[in-house]
């Protein structure tokens, strides 16, 4: 197998629920993780709906845990200029990503974007 990975292996799209009684003790005699650090973690965090999952394997797009990291970063970017839906264009890749949720909801290969007209989006990033 290559040195690729598949999305839902890097970040998978569901996975357990957290607890969310801050009352209750774990066996260390700790509470539980807040939903404080969750809403953090998940807000850090790229997900990918299952169109975009099943378009890119169709496709065979994958990424890589570097190429991740830059379109994360993009996202972050976005979200700080008040971005909601955006392209991103990475390398021969381009995404629709909803900013608030982070969530990538479709993507294409270079020769899907050939003659491709891009809509309802507010912004996009071109990233090398």
């Amino acid at each position: 197998m290559s040195d690729r990975m598949k999305i839902g292996h890097l970040f998978p799209i569901k996975s357990a629920p957290l607890p969310h009684d801050k009352t209750s003790k774990t066996n260390a005699g700790r509470t539980p993780q807040s939903t404080e650090f969750r809403d953090l973690l998940e807000s850090k965090t790229l997900k990918f709906s299952h169109h975009a999952e099943v378009r890119m394997e169709q496709r065979g797009i994958s990424l890589q845990p570097e190429s991740l990291s830059q379109i994360m970063k993009a996202v972050d970017d976005a979200a700080s200029k008040g971005a909601r839906d955006s392209l991103i264009v990475f390398k021969d890749i381009a995404m629709i990503v909803n900013v608030p949720s982070r969530t990538v909801v479709t993507a294409m290969d270079g020769n899907q974007m050939k003659s491709n007209v891009f809509t309802q989006i507010d912004s996009a990033i071109i990233l090398s």
